[in-house]
């Protein structure tokens, strides 16, 4: 017995259809399942899954998420790009629509960080392919992420995947 990989996660926010719409406007994902005011679940556009996340609906009148700082609980989510250039791309599209909150250079991965309408963290990373990591593969890296000088060093992964 093994376990694969991660095929889901399961939020619970304060509305499912606000959700839906800023994964399908922003980030690009597909609705599988929608039952407005209830749940909606989704699939990223180049996945497999079924689906690779639900919303919960819990209401307007749900606090804020108090995890890391009060509460144990999930950081944040990483959804991966396929090239640079997508990180490119979304760098751009995450911008317009003022979500992100940081970036990062963590060497085997450039990372944007953003939050989603209620708050909740979630990550946008391009890896860099295995035989490219050199030592840093053994670090923990945090620098800043300078998109430009990343172009130069891999021209060849700026292509934007369809």
């Amino acid at each position: 017995m093994s376990i694969t990989g991660m095929n889901h996660a399961v939020l619970y926010v304060r509305d499912s259809s606000r959700h839906r719409e800023f994964y399908e406007e922003v980030l690009g994902f597909v609705t599988v399942i929608d039952t407005p005011g209830q749940f909606a679940f989704m699939r990223a556009p180049r996945s497999n899954n079924h689906h690779d996340i639900a919303f919960f609906t819990i209401g307007a009148a749900a606090g804020p998420s108090a995890a890391g700082s009060e509460t144990v609980g999930m950081y944040h989510l990483a959804w991966e790009v396929e090239t640079l250039g997508d990180l490119v791309e979304m760098h751009q599209r995450l911008g317009e629509a003022g979500v992100i909150k940081g970036t990062s250079d963590h060497g085997p991965n450039k990372s944007l960080y953003c939050t989603d309408p209620d708050g909740l963290e979630f990550e946008v990373m391009w890896l860099v392919p295995a035989d490219r990591w050199g030592d840093e593969e053994h670090e923990a890296i945090i620098r800043p992420l300078d998109l430009a000088a990343e172009a130069k060093r891999f021209p060849d992964m700026m292509a934007v995947s369809s």
